[in-house]
């Protein structure tokens, strides 16, 4: 009986959306599955009859929790909803993630059911079979597993990659996919062992010490100043930034769609306790940023679906909480093209027998050079130009990744490669008169993804974690192997790659064809650039911009400046009205998807356990910085590892320091090796061609899609202008002669 009512259930789900314009329809829907559910109860035991009751319930606290945002969505300014927005999943993975929230939910229900019943706590593996969770799953809406039931072999499948990452691996065609559940190189470790993130329950301790909240460490370890951090003496700020635009190629993990707490309703901008999805900073008494106020508002990152988890895990693990990356893995440009069908069909321009990618029909440059298409939304969030009044609105850029618009050289470096695709597609249609668009397109699209590729790979990862290390963890490319993961790991995407963020600096430099401070365009504050495309069409282009990253230097962190003012106390996240602390984010963020701590992690990469002080100033030499730590944490099993991995003595050569540089090669490797599709693999392009993507260069892109015509030969090395600076007719290019094909072969 259960079994036909999971059917008849899913028949609705399918059927419908959570979140949706048509609040009125969706309650209806959502009124209609709860009936359905009762109509069930009479025909059920005992135990299936409270397994659909705490389904029932969960279903309408999700419903009301959604409704009530989208209440808050219209009632609100549009700005305020601009970095939600930007990090929200599509439809479709939105409503797998709703369906994945009422799971989350209704296992807390019956939780709590459970611990009333035996009048102690319990875990939810202690009294749910295997099929149980997974009847449950499919109650809640999650859908079936998307991998095929085989993967087309020869013709296309052989040549390009599919835009959702599927079906890269034959044998495992979800590794590396979008909409997949972040890979766990350790288990998670959560509060109650299944979901609650760690410092969830006031009064828990660990190793006999309560975690301290994270705005409390910030505040005591995140030593800053209102100037600009100590200059990199040998990388520019293009360093940063490609390191940014390359982090949202490859991974996304998107925040859960509702901002009210299920179980109690309310909006989580007017709570400060613990209750999915809300998860509030709590602030220290007598902070003077934040005055009175006791929390800062910060929602969880959305659960994943059952459907991810293909490989066997131990029941307790199966029920762990589990993040999503809802774009692909591999490094593969989807910031260029996007990672799904809807996504790459508004992208292109069908109109087009070149394969183009669409471009703004309303605005170039003064010499004629695209811009990025504006989203088809005539009240999209971004900023307008102080005093727009009744002129006609500039709406957000439209890419192949949503937060494109978070900052001004994302939006600089999104432009340039497309510009690059259609400067490609244009050359080889005039090689390739035969070719179709489709070919054409996706011939360009597999140039511009082993450009990325080689980039990264080549020119910035060596810099990031040295070369020593470089050759130790990633070494010489000896081909595909599809028993490599290449799925990006949970702890990679909420620690290790953001080790950038104590590099950022605290001003955009906009400079002029000499290289000097703009006149009409002068620099500005970081928080002046968010979300403003305005400023790329009003205030000249592109250029003013990649000036600024290719000629100067990169912020560089040290242990007495970790993190710039603009970031840690003027941090606009625009969910929230008002300022924010990215230190506190990070660390609340890696507590909510349950990684474990720092030692685990030096365990995981060969090092010794830090035991003692004594042991932790071997590695953070700065004893007064080590005294700090451990007052607050009270042991080194404590510490949270995206602190620690930042704080860890850098190798000279290198920007991070060990642990961190063992987690970047081994994500790099495995996305290297694990990528059926990676350029250097024998038979993607041909020896000719190989030979030729390895003279392009970054450099190379910014000559043939910008206004520059002075470059230096590595855009990540910092120079000087002009002694350290080419022109661009002596700038190597790739000659795309060798991708002429006789049309009578």
């Amino acid at each position: 009986m259960l079994q036909y009512a999971v059917e008849n259930l899913k028949k609705h789900f399918e059927a419908s959306t959570y979140v949706s314009c048509a609040l009125e329809e969706q309650q209806k829907r959502m009124e209609n599955q709860v009936a359905f559910v009762w109509s069930q109860q009479e025909k059920l035991n005992n135990s299936e009859t409270l397994l659909l009751s705490s389904i029932q319930e969960s279903l309408q606290m999700v419903n009301r929790a959604l409704h009530e945002t989208e209440k808050r969505n219209h009632s609100q300014p549009s700005y305020t909803q601009m970095f939600a927005l930007s990090r929200e999943a599509a439809a479709a993975g939105s409503n797998e993630i709703n369906a994945a929230e009422v799971f989350q939910t209704t296992l807390q229900l019956l939780k709590k059911k459970e611990s009333r019943r035996q009048k102690r706590s319990v875990s939810a593996s202690e009294f749910l079979s295997l099929e149980e969770v997974k009847l449950i799953a499919n109650l809640s809406g999650c859908p079936s597993p998307l991998q095929p039931a085989s993967c087309p072999i020869g013709g296309d499948s052989e040549k390009y990659r599919t835009i959702s990452g599927v079906c890269n691996n034959r044998n495992k065609p979800l590794w590396g996919a979008a909409s997949t559940v972040l890979a766990r190189w350790l288990p998670a470790e959560y509060e109650d062992g299944e979901s609650q993130p760690k410092g969830w329950n006031i009064g828990h301790q660990y190793r006999g010490f309560h975690l301290p909240p994270v705005r409390e460490v910030s505040n005591k370890i995140m030593q800053i100043s209102s100037e600009c951090c100590l200059e990199d003496e040998a990388y520019s700020q293009m360093l940063v930034d490609w390191g940014q635009y390359i982090d949202h190629d490859i991974s996304f993990t998107p925040q859960s769609t509702s901002k009210a707490a299920f179980l109690e309703g309310v909006n989580c901008l007017h709570m400060c306790g613990n209750s999915n999805p809300c998860f509030p900073i709590q602030i220290p008494l007598h902070d003077k940023l934040f005055g009175s106020k006791s929390c800062l508002p910060f929602f969880r990152s959305a659960p994943a679906c059952l459907n991810g988890l293909t490989h066997t895990l131990h029941p307790q693990q199966l029920l762990q909480r589990q993040q999503m990356n809802s774009i692909t893995s591999f490094l593969d440009a989807s910031t260029v093209y996007g990672h799904s069908i809807e996504l790459q069909k508004m992208l292109r321009n069908f109109s087009s027998s070149e394969g183009l990618l669409t471009v703004n029909r309303e605005h170039t440059d003064t010499a004629g050079r695209a811009y990025l298409p504006f989203v088809n939304n005539p009240t999209s969030a971004c900023f307008q130009e102080p005093g727009t009044g009744l002129r006609k609105r500039l709406e957000c850029f439209l890419a192949g990744d949503s937060r494109v618009n978070e900052i001004l050289p994302l939006i600089a470096l999104h432009t340039v490669w497309v510009r690059e695709h259609n400067r490609i597609a244009t050359q080889l249609k005039q090689l390739n008169t035969h070719w179709s668009a489709n070919t054409i397109y996706q011939e360009s699209r597999k140039i511009v993804g082993a450009l990325h590729q080689i980039i990264t790979m080549r020119d910035y990862i060596p810099k990031i974690i040295g070369e020593e290390t470089f050759n130790q963890t990633i070494g010489p490319y000896d081909g595909y192997d599809d028993a490599i993961n290449p799925s990006i790991s949970n702890v990679f995407a909420t620690a290790a790659f953001r080790f950038g963020h104590a590099t950022i600096s605290t001003h955009i430099r906009r400079l002029n064809e000499s290289f000097q401070e703009h006149d009409t365009f002068p620099s500005l504050k970081l928080h002046q650039t968010f979300f403003s495309p305005w400023r790329i069409i009003k205030e000249g282009g592109l250029d003013p911009i990649l000036r600024g990253l290719i000629s100067q230097p990169a912020a560089r962190q040290n242990q007495h400046h970790l993190m710039n003012e603009e970031l840690k106390e003027k941090l606009m996240v625009l969910t929230i009205p008002e300022a924010l602390d990215l230190a506190a984010l990070n660390l609340q963020r890696g507590r909510d998807h349950g990684l474990p701590g720092y030692n685990d992690w030096r365990v995981f990469c060969g090092y010794d356990r830090v035991q003692s002080k004594a042991d932790l100033k071997d590695v953070i030499h700065d004893r007064a910085l080590v005294e700090k730590i451990m007052d607050l944490y009270g042991h080194p099993d404590n510490i949270d590892v995206w602190l620690a991995g930042l704080l860890e003595d850098s190798v000279p050569g290198t920007r991070t320091g060990p642990l961190f540089a063992c987690l970047i090669g081994k994500q790099m490797k495995m996305l290297r090796e694990g990528d059926r599709f990676w350029w250097e693999k024998p038979g993607v392009f041909s020896q000719q061609q190989r030979q030729e993507l390895q003279r392009h260069s970054l450099s190379r892109v910014l000559c043939d899609n910008s206004g520059l015509t002075e470059v230096p030969i590595d855009p990540f090395s910092a120079g000087k202008y002009p002694e350290h600076f080419r022109s661009c007719t002596t700038i190597p290019s790739m000659d795309l002669d060798v991708w002429k094909e006789d049309p009578e072969k």
